[in-house]
This record gives C-alpha cells, sequence and structure tokens, in this order.
C-alpha cells in the first residue's frame, strides 16, 4: 500500500522541540527527499511573456502529461505447463488467443527466437495430435474477422528481416518467412495480423483482458522434430528482442512493458509463471546483455567449483565473430558448454565427489554411481558474469537422475559440450526454479533462485521510470521495499509528533 502526501489536502501539525525536527530531518535524509527545496521561474521576473508563448510551451507540456497517464499499468499474465525433464514433457509451453473469435493455441515458450507462429489449416507435415494430452489447433486467416495479410510493402514485413529469412511469394506479394532451428527443424509460412486477447492484472488487483493487433506467423510446412506427434504443440512463442517479437511489439504500442519474466518449476508437473513485466525480488543479481545480438548474449567470466575458479581462459566465453558466447534459451532443454571449458567442468566435480561415488561413462555421458537418492553430496556451481552477478547451480541444476543400476542411484552431468562451434548455451536445465528477468529497457538479464510454486510481485516498467506492483499469484497489490520501509518510518514519526503534541497540552496547557 502507498502513502501519499497531497499538496492540496496537507496535515498540518504544531509540534515545538527539537527532537522531532531531528527526527523528520533524519527521515527525509534516509528516505531521499531533500530537506530544502529551491524553486526557480521558467521565466524571469523582469522577462515579458506573451500569452501565446505560454499557451505553446503548455502545448508542449500536455502530450508528456498525456503520456505518463498512458503508460502500461497492468502485467500481462500466461498460464505456464510443461517441464524441463528429458524424460517426460522436455519443454515448456503456454496458451496464446488469436483472431475474431478468439481461438486458442499451444505454443511453446522459446527466449532464443523471435516470431510467433502458428500452424495454419492447410499445412504441410504438421502434426494432427499430440502426445502432451492437448488438443491441435489449426489457424484460419479467412475465418477471423480481423485477420489480415501481410504484403512486401508493408512496413512490418521488413523488420521480419531481423528475425528470420523473409522473402515475397511471387505474384501473391505475400510477405513470407522460414525459420531454422537449432535441432534442425524447420518451418515455413507467411506473416498475418491479428489480433491476440490478452489476461491482464492491473496494480489495483483487478482482472481484465485486453486485445491488440500483432503481426505473426502462419505455419505451412514443418520438418524435423516439429512434425513429431509425441510433443507436438500448435506453434512457436518467440521471446526475442527484434522488431517482430510479441513483447517488442506490445511495448512499442503501449499495451505492455519492455520487459517479461518467467519461474519455471523443475520438479513434480512443472509449470510455473510467465508475465510480461519484471518480477521483483530482493535477491535478484543483474549482469548487461551484449548488445546488438540476435540472442540473449551475456558475457561469461569464470566458472567456480566448490569455491575454486576453474583454470579456463575467460576468451572462450566471448560473443565474437568466431565465437557464439553465452546464450540464454529456454527453448532448450539441457546445458551446453563450449568444449574448452566442459573437461574442466566435469573434471573438477569428479574430484571434488571421488571418494564418495564411482564414475563412469553410461550412452557418453559422465554419471555417477551414488547411495544416496539425491546428490547433495555434489558441489555447488557457480557462473560468474560481468558486473558481479552469480549464477548459483545447485547439484540438481547441472544432474539429471536416470535409471538404478542396481539399486543404486545413477546421476549424470546434464551439460554437455559443443565442439567446433565457440558457443555455450544455458537451458532449462540451469533456468529451472529460479526468477528470470528479461529488462529489455534496460539491456540487462536478472535471476534470483525461488520456489516457483508460489506468487510473484511484478513491476509493469523497465529499470528507470514509474513503477506500479502487480501480484500475478494472488491478484493483490505489492510495494517496493525501500518504498515501504520510508512509508513505515514516515508513519512512526507522525504518532510520534502527536503523542508529543499530545504531552504538550496535557502538561503544558498555557504553552499552546
Amino acid at each position: 500500500m502507498r502513502a501519499y502526501f497531497l499538496a492540496g489536502n496537507p496535515v498540518i501539525l504544531t509540534i515545538s522541540g527539537t527532537a522531532i525536527a531531528v527526527l523528520l530531518q533524519t527521515a527525509f535524509v534516509l528516505c531521499g527527499f531533500p530537506t530544502t527545496l529551491t524553486l526557480e521561474r521558467a521565466f524571469p521576473t523582469n522577462h515579458v511573456v506573451e500569452l501565446s508563448e505560454l499557451r505553446d510551451r503548455d502545448g508542449l507540456r500536455h502530450p508528456r502529461i498525456l503520456q505518463q497517464q498512458a503508460s502500461v499499468t497492468s502485467v500481462v499474465d500466461f498460464p505456464v505447463q510443461g517441464t524441463y525433464d528429458p524424460y517426460r514433457v522436455r519443454l515448456y509451453f503456454t496458451r496464446v488467443q488469436l483472431g475474431s473469435p478468439p481461438k486458442e493455441y499451444y505454443v511453446q515458450i522459446d527466449t532464443g527466437s523471435d516470431v510467433l507462429w502458428v500452424s495454419c489449416n492447410s499445412c504441410n507435415g504438421c502434426p494432427r495430435s499430440s502426445g502432451l494430452q492437448i488438443p491441435i489447433q489449426f489457424y484460419d486467416p479467412k475465418s477471423s474477422s480481423t485477420a489480415s495479410l501481410i504484403y512486401c510493402s508493408d512496413q512490418r514485413c521488413s523488420l521480419g528481416t531481423q528475425a528470420s529469412d523473409s522473402s515475397c511469394s511471387g505474384s501473391s506479394n505475400h510477405c513470407s518467412y522460414t525459420f531454422q532451428y537449432g535441432d534442425g527443424s524447420g518451418t515455413s509460412g507467411f506473416y498475418v495480423s491479428d489480433q491476440i486477447h490478452l489476461d491482464t492484472v492491473s496494480a489495483d488487483s483487478t482482472s481484465s483482458n485486453a486485445s491488440a493487433f500483432i503481426v505473426f506467423g502462419c505455419s505451412m510446412t514443418q520438418t524435423g522434430d516439429l512434425t513429431k506427434s509425441d510433443r507436438a504443440v500448435d506453434g512457436i512463442f518467440g521471446f526475442g528482442q527484434q522488431g517482430l517479437s510479441v513483447i517488442a511489439q506490445l511495448s512499442s504500442q503501449g499495451v505492455a512493458p519492455d520487459a517479461f519474466s518467467h519461474c519455471l518449476v523443475g520438479s513434480g508437473a512443472g509449470g510455473g509463471i510467465l508475465v510480461l513485466g519484471q518480477i521483483v525480488e530482493p535477491n535478484m543479481v543483474y549482469t548487461p546483455l551484449i548488445p546488438s545480438q540476435p540472442h540473449y548474449n551475456l558475457n561469461l567470466l569464470s566458472i567456480s567449483v566448490n569455491g575454486q575458479t576453474l583454470s579456463i581462459d575467460p576468451s572462450i566465453f566471448a560473443t565474437s565473430g568466431s565465437r557464439g558466447g553465452t546464450i540464454i534459451d529456454s527453448g532448450t532443454t539441457l546445458a551446453y558448454l563450449t568444449e574448452e571449458a566442459y573437461d574442466p567442468f566435469v573434471d573438477a566435480i569428479t574430484q571434488s565427489v571421488s571418494q564418495s561415488v564411482q564414475p563412469l561413462i553410461s550412452k557418453g555421458n559422465q554419471c555417477y554411481l551414488v547411495a544416496s537418492s539425491t546428490p547433495d553430496i555434489f558441489p555447488t556451481v557457480s557462473l560468474n558474469f560481468a558486473g558481479g552477478a552469480s549464477m548459483i547451480l545447485r547439484p540438481r541444476d547441472y544432474l539429471l537422475q536416470q535409471n538404478s543400476v542396481g539399486g543404486t542411484a545413477l546421476w549424470c552431468i546434464g551439460f554437455q559440450k559443443i565442439s567446433g562451434q565457440g558457443i555455450t548455451i544455458l537451458g532449462d536445465l540451469v533456468l529451472k526454479d529460479r526468477i528470470v528477468v528479461y529488462d529489455l529497457g534496460g539491456q540487462r538479464i536478472g535471476w534470483a533462485n525461488y520456489d516457483c510454486t508460489t506468487s510473484v510481485n511484478v513491476s509493469t516498467t523497465s529499470s528507470g521510470g514509474r513503477n506500479e506492483y502487480v501480484n500475478a499469484g494472488q491478484i493483490s497489490s505489492g510495494a517496493p521495499l525501500q518504498k515501504s520501509r520510508c512509508n513505515l518510518m514516515l508513519m512512526v514519526f507522525v504518532v510520534v509528533a502527536l503523542r508529543y503534541s499530545y504531552m504538550q497540552l496535557l502538561f503544558f496547557p498555557g504553552k499552546n
């Protein structure tokens, strides 16, 4: 809850005594409020100002006021299903509503790509059923009263070149695309514009619905794993930073902030939280994004095992022309280390537990036979990034339990080796069970370990600017920690002042 001090309705306290003055001054200093305010005229007193000049000045101010009033004050909340578990679902997905009347589509959450696309009704090679026990839906532009095709002359078509291989298809002049993903799968189709329907929660805890027009892909062909029905979904929801990403389109329209967050549950049936906005958590640490990259690239500096920094040349993690750097990607199930870092990483873990486990190689992976059903004897790993931010990996953040051998638990390293590409990818294996914030306005990514089955507080702005806070789990409002402390401090001083005044009236009535 916030406390407001309105200049038009002042609360007047007549207080004597230096103690109160000292306390109030302390409150203003600690809370960041100035004790002395200096007012200056916009125009000097000896300067004659024409009425038209004043009117023009006010006219420039009014759009800024209207823009501030129209700033984003609600959070878009998406439901999350799925799990990182490679022996089960192996992906996290959400639901989006598109078209008029709206129809629901299940789409994979993917921060490694930019564009939202769904299968179209005449798609070639698209699965017709799903092993995830979800209905498969096909989008038909002709059945939506608000749908329109994107043509090559449309400025939005040029934005597609940032995220895909865009082209114009023959005489139809349709803006088309082709995507190729890292696992070898791919899709192609054409762009359409239609309404997306959103569930929102405002700062006053009110739930409502909103809609906006966005450009997304209508998939006509699919290849590779996208054609398989065991994990089939209706499409992929790209959360990248390029111009045709949904987050970029909605933020440019003022519908959502230029930030989003997720908190993916790693245990049980999975699920989690996905919101457009910044999840607020006191233990968050942030590291800058490397600018002008197609993915969410971070500057990984070193890796520590049990507090000991490994002897790895930091340049192997760098983002350069020949090296892909370190990428955050929710569309990747496991985690991948560049080959120069993989062997030192595995060797350090093996050495730290060599007296308690039996190392062995299983299906090409480094594994360990462990007497306990839990991996708590394994060391803590720290991924150390620029800006002093460290991502602390518990054993379950880099190990996977496989079938037991002779009644003994078998735990394997979940990190895989990537050869010849100079790239490190942090997928759901390490992203689960922690808040991850993508602050696009502030060009940074933050994280904190968290129980993702609980509710979260969300800010509707990126770094800087005005904040509104929403509790996305229980539909209740929150407030930032520092402001709450200051409000509490001011309340305490007001109570002390009132008590002091009462004592003055009671014992020294003639002095008041």
